[in-house]
């Protein structure tokens, strides 16, 4: 009976409110001795469910300031006073109903999510689909998905391809189009018609079904700050006791010792704070970062250390064509076709890359034939009737030494962080394409706002080469790069970095499992991270949002603030009212209602953490649609840029009536794909960002850049057009080279500048 009642807060609180009204109704008729029968029975109740609360914590080894509440009621029992006991016993009711208001508030998109989790798939059998239990789908089953249901297991798409809302994923609303044979988790919900997916996870192994082990994971757990409030609440109850005892011994008044009881009842302490972590960690949760409960938040707000893997953390893990390179009579169209119609049948990650490539030229491609692909070397076949192999040199031209031009292609990738793909046309070298992982445009303005919010060291840690990861590490500005670490040496490289403060792990592989585990937080970018990350971290990102991090930790911080902030408003409070109770101006009943008031004002305030702003700037829906069209642009224009320097590295080599002729072809481009590319920014897209970042407007430095590349591109255009028709001389060799080099440099900087504010626009 008695667990009974102290499970249900709002219960309780209706037999004190009920019992304090018929105590009033008894009082107004004049029947006083049964008002106080009532007041006294219903003080006695709560006074039993508290001692049951308290007695529970004693076991834990929680000492907590209930123990003020209970003595408070029993002494008002002791000295009959019956009302003030009343009301002491109705602040600790509707301080539990408080607390469970506020912890189902705070918990309601936590909550959410599990609720959604589909129980029943439609699986196909024969013409027909008949109604399963989702842990009972296996892999391989094609499964019908109706309009509005949430996709219940991870798959592949089927031929008509499919529109999914990904919210409860990223917390990111727009739809989103999946095509036909592409993957898509689950939790993600239809928005477009019914489509089929075929199974490739179980339920248990699915997306949506770790997230909602994060999720339950998250409710049970309990933060250190809660432990550090339970800690302020021993050295509380101390205090109390000392000085209602001294109100006592002083005054000689027992009344003054019960009133400083009374005032002392911190419910504050003891309710603001979960109230406060589960707030913020229901927040995280709406914005797609799901915390494993409140420890990994109070640690990630004290984090004064970062550590960051590099692929697929801080670059996208999405190689793209950067350059290519031709060896041959081939152009860079042709070779391109060529390698891209084989890498249709490619399962290589290098291969969505290259037919993105082709896509952005607007190739048309053959559909190969007789292919033949040796996983961890490169894919043959035929193309237009003509023998094709892509891959690594060894494979594509078995038993020949590399040339000069050879060396020079690997020597460039080397020094550039790029990976070589070599392409063979009959058994004869045509040329490399060199692909690289870009750094993720948002990175350099998601680790300043990391050093911003307090972070002191950010270092790198990766299975890289050096070269590779001192390139990133120096465009990022990074503290320390760790580079060829296995995930043993990544654990290591953790233990340091503890020693120089509380640190944050940050990562999205299997090889970095051991690395989250360690840290004091460990974050794992889970839209594409293994399940050993996800498993393994503290925090899981279920977005590709690398801002995301600096969001957690803002919410994270501010979270922590708002519960240190409640606990010393909480304790402030109390402390002011006990010096007035001790000196005989505020008696207990007065005090009773008076702490009833600092209750409601410290737990509104924990719950605060539900909202606040998070870095970054609102942006109108117009605003990122355009941010993005610009971007696919940058994409496209991207290896354009690329081939700049590709042309002065091979000018010399080249006939002069080649070389005049790719001279033009590039002039050409300039003036009618570049330049009107960046008008079109200036003009659109720089108000935006000069209307956002009021004060800073980083807009003015970029129109000079504009203005910078605008000359140029004029001055390569008349030299161009005053080369001879034989071709360029030496003389014009040394201006052409001047000029593609200095093109190059600018647009790769201007193109980068450009990619950060526009993630801006698109976060």
């Amino acid at each position: 009976m008695l667990r009974a009642i102290a499970g249900q807060p709002f219960t309780l609180l209706g037999v004190v409110l009920a019992a304090l009204a018929a105590a009033g109704v008894a009082a107004a008729v004049g029947d006083l001795a049964l008002s106080r029968i009532v007041l006294g029975a219903v003080t006695s109740v709560v006074i039993a469910v508290t001692a049951y609360h308290t007695a529970r914590g004693l076991l834990r080894g929680d000492i907590g300031v209930d123990l003020i509440a209970l003595l408070a009621m029993l002494g008002a029992l002791l000295l009959r006073q019956y009302l003030a006991g009343a009301i002491i016993a109705a602040m600790l009711a509707s301080g539990m109903a408080l607390e469970q208001y506020a912890t189902a508030r705070a918990r309601r998109e936590l909550s959410s999510l599990v609720s959604r989790a589909p129980r029943i798939a439609h699986r196909g059998s024969g013409d027909a689909y008949a109604d399963v239990a989702v842990q009972d789908v296996t892999v391989g089953d094609v499964l019908l998905v109706k309009s509005g249901e949430v996709v219940p297991v991870d798959g592949l798409v089927g031929p008509q391809g499919a529109v999914v809302d990904e919210s409860s994923l990223t917390g990111e609303s727009r739809p989103v189009k999946i095509a036909a044979g592409a993957p898509v988790r689950s939790g993600a919900s239809n928005a477009g018609g019914p489509f089929e997916l075929r199974v490739t996870a179980a339920a248990a192994d699915s997306t949506y079904a770790a997230i909602v082990r994060l999720v339950q994971a998250a409710e049970t757990s309990k933060a250190p700050v809660a432990r550090l409030a339970d800690r302020y609440a021993l050295a509380f109850l101390a205090a109390t006791l000392a000085v209602s005892a001294a109100a006592w011994w002083v005054s000689g008044d027992a009344q003054r010792a019960l009133a400083v009881l009374v005032v002392a009842t911190p419910c504050p302490l003891i309710l603001a704070v979960p109230a406060a972590i589960m707030a913020g960690v229901s927040r995280a949760a709406r914005m797609g970062i799901i915390m494993k409960g409140g420890a990994p938040l109070e640690g990630l707000a004290r984090t004064e250390v970062v550590l960051l893997d590099k692929t697929g953390t801080v670059t996208a893990a999405r190689p793209a064509v950067v350059a290519v390179d031709t060896t041959g009579e081939l152009s860079v169209d042709e070779l391109l076709r060529h390698a891209a119609a084989l890498e249709q049948m490619s399962v290589h990650p290098f291969a969505p890359a290259i037919l993105e490539a082709a896509r952005a030229r607007q190739l048309t491609l053959d559909f190969p034939g007789e292919v033949h692909e040796q996983m961890g070397f490169g894919i043959s076949g035929t193309v237009a009737g003509r023998r094709v192999a892509v891959g690594q040199y060894e494979y594509v031209t078995p038993g020949v030494d590399r040339t000069e031009a050879v060396r020079s292609i690997e020597l460039r990738a080397a020094a550039d962080g790029s990976s070589c793909v070599f392409v063979a046309i009959d058994g004869a070298l045509a040329g490399a394409m060199l692909l690289q992982d870009h750094i993720r445009p948002e990175a350099p303005r998601v680790l300043r706002t990391l050093r911003q919010s307090g972070v002191r060291r950010i270092h790198l840690v990766t299975g890289d080469h050096p070269d590779v990861a001192e390139l990133v590490g120096d465009a990022l500005g990074i503290d320390r790069v760790f580079a060829e670490r296995a995930p043993d040496e990544k654990v290591e490289v953790v233990r340091t970095a503890r020693r120089e403060g509380i640190t944050t792990m940050v990562g999205d592989g299997i090889n970095d499992a051991p690395a989250l585990a360690l840290a004091d937080v460990g974050i794992a970018m889970g839209a594409r991270g293994a399940t050993a990350a996800s498993e393994a971290a503290d925090i899981v990102l279920t977005s590709d949002r690398f801002e995301d991090v600096a969001r957690a930790l803002s919410i994270a911080r501010r979270t922590r603030n708002i519960a240190l902030q409640s606990v010393w408003t909480g304790m402030g409070l109390s402390v002011v009212a006990m010096g007035f109770a001790a000196a005989g101006f505020l008696p207990p009943i007065a005090g009773a209602l008076l702490q009833e008031v600092i209750d409601v004002l410290v737990i509104l305030n924990a719950l605060r953490a539900l909202g606040g702003r998070l870095p970054g700037a609102a942006v109108s829906p117009e605003a990122a649609q355009l941010a993005r069209a610009l971007d696919k642009t940058h994409q496209s224009l991207r290896p354009r840029v690329s081939e700049l320097a590709e042309l002065a590295v091979r000018l010399d080599a080249l006939p002069p009536a080649e070389a005049r002729a790719q001279l033009q072809r590039t002039a050409q481009m300039l003036e009618e794909e570049l330049l009107p590319h960046e008008n079109h920014e200036q003009q659109t897209v720089y108000p935006i960002l000069e209307s956002l970042l009021a004060g800073e407007n980083p807009t003015g430095p970029l129109i000079h850049t504009h203005g910078e590349i605008r000359r140029l591109s004029r001055l390569f255009a008349r030299r161009v057009a005053q080369l001879p028709s034989t071709g360029p001389s030496p003389e014009d060799l040394r201006d052409m080279h001047r000029l593609l080099y200095g093109l190059h440099a600018i647009l790769s900087l201007h193109f980068a500048q450009e990619d950060e504010l526009y993630s801006l626009l698109t976060a």
